[in-house]
């Protein structure tokens, strides 16, 4: 699962952890000033029973990246990854993100400085390439060099990001993907774990992507209908296990949230993340709206989520009888 500013939270990576044991989960981007000098258990805490999870990290600077990759691997994440993709004008601004594309080799001395702090993998998300750059030369030279510095997975955003004249937004849609140049570079450089990502609308399309590199990463699709998670085990993993459907995750995100209550967090902060779970199905819009409305009241509960889950259920039973009664008729 894609890192996701604003999205991929705490609660939102314990969510989607109840619907895939095995799908590795990343977190919002954090810059190394912020880890080395804000509130850490704000921006680094995260429940014991989501592991793997990769911290991703914003920066430039390799002692300050050292430092809060240290940091990372003693809060527990699995894996640190550089940010080399975020194409937002206040990224820009603080030289990181997309636009360290142009500097392949700060990019390797910030990532030789990860490796030597940590022994978690320090792995690379990066697009391939900005503005007028040529991808075949700007994605290839950046992932020689970080591989020269210790680096064996690279997560690859298939297009460009323009950094002037397109919104964070347009980039993640605009720019065409190049799939095939991705697929190029799993070939060359076989040695290397190569993960996709970029307009990933589906698991058979990630399947298919599987077919050319070692992984696929999801990001809007996924949030937005969590349920293709509960398909990942089985599907993409091989493992011989039942679906998570969207009834069986409320019940199985329950005592989180029940502890997270308990610890004062807001049920809007967790149930945010649960609006597509009922995707497609009957009784989705009231699911959505019961959320949402009672949701964010003061001192709502999981009460509020039995609510809307029994919404749904009287949905889905509606629709199950008038199937029934047409086959009679």
């Amino acid at each position: 699962m894609a890192p996701m500013m604003d999205w991929s939270d705490r609660h939102c990576r314990s969510l989607h952890r109840v619907l895939s044991r095995r799908t590795l989960l990343y977190s919002e981007m954090v810059t190394s000033g912020a880890v080395l000098n804000g509130d850490r258990e704000k921006l680094l805490g995260f429940d014991a029973g989501q592991h793997p999870v990769a911290l991703q990290l914003g920066g430039s600077e390799p002692a300050d990246l050292a430092a809060a990759a240290r940091i990372g691997e003693d809060w527990g994440y699995d894996e640190i990854n550089l940010n080399v993709g975020c194409p937002s004008d206040r990224v820009q601004s603080g030289r990181f993100g997309a636009c360290l594309m142009r500097e392949p080799q700060l990019v390797a001395d910030c990532m030789a400085a990860m490796a030597a702090a940590v022994s978690v993998p320090v792995t690379v998300k990066c697009r391939i390439g900005v503005d007028d750059q040529d991808p075949e030369q700007s994605l290839f030279e950046l992932v020689d060099l970080s591989a020269q510095a210790g680096v064996t997975t690279f997560v690859v955003h298939a297009r460009k990001a323009w950094l002037k004249g397109l919104s964070p937004k347009e980039n993640r849609d605009v720019p065409p993907l190049d799939y095939p140049l991705v697929h190029r570079l799993k070939r060359e450089r076989p040695d290397l774990t190569i993960v996709i990502n970029g307009g990933i609308p589906d698991l058979d399309v990630a399947l298919a992507q599987l077919e050319h590199v070692d992984g696929a990463m999801l990001g809007r699709a996924a949030y937005h209908e969590p349920g293709l998670l509960g398909q990942v085990d089985r599907r993409v993993f091989g493992e011989d296990v039942a679906d998570i459907d969207a009834f069986e995750a409320v019940e199985l995100y329950k005592p989180y949230m029940a502890a997270q209550l308990a610890a004062g967090v807001h049920l809007a902060a967790m149930s945010r993340h649960m609006l597509g779970l009922f995707h497609g199905l009957p009784g989705a819009r009231a699911w959505r709206r019961i959320l949402t409305i009672d949701g964010v009241k003061a001192g709502a509960g999981l009460e509020v989520v039995d609510r809307a889950l029994s919404a749904v259920r009287q949905a889905v039973d509606a629709r199950e009888a008038r199937a029934l009664d047409a086959v009679a008729s």
